[in-house]
């Protein structure tokens, strides 16, 4: 059982290193569509560069993950001390694997792209499994 957990978990791993990659090429995307927008719009005529850089400043600030990526790992540390403890575990762990699923639904709250959500999707099957997996613990 420890050894499906601690693999899921690993999985997990994967995936958010994944949308660490990934999410930074969002905001360049935006910029990039963001600024050919605003070039079909107002053809040849001058517009004010800072103001789509405040644009993009503001957007990078509503979908950045990194708080919630950070967390996930600092969760997936926490899963990997308890399951090499000698101590009751079930419920400590069913915490975690809590806490996980809420930031894997905040980034997908703010992952404004189908890939990512497709990686969130993946992250909360692996935590349901892990979650079935607990639940033989306690």
């Amino acid at each position: 059982m420890k050894a499906d957990i601690m693999s899921r978990a690993e999985t997990i791993l994967s995936i958010v290193s994944k949308i660490e990659e990934k999410s930074p090429e969002r905001v360049k995307d935006y910029e990039s569509r963001l600024k050919e927008r605003i070039e079909e719009l107002l053809g040849s005529a001058d517009f004010d560069e800072q103001r789509i850089l405040t644009e993009v400043a503001i957007f990078a600030d509503k979908v950045a993950v990194d708080e919630e990526t950070v967390r996930l790992r600092s969760h997936f540390d926490q899963l990997k001390l308890l399951m090499n403890s000698d101590s009751e575990i079930g419920r400590k762990i069913d915490f975690i694997i809590q806490e996980m699923n809420r930031e894997a639904n905040t980034i997908g709250s703010k992952a404004n792209d189908s890939i990512l959500s497709h990686m969130v999707v993946d992250i909360k099957a692996e935590i349901e499994k892990i979650r079935e997996q607990i639940q033989n613990i306690e």
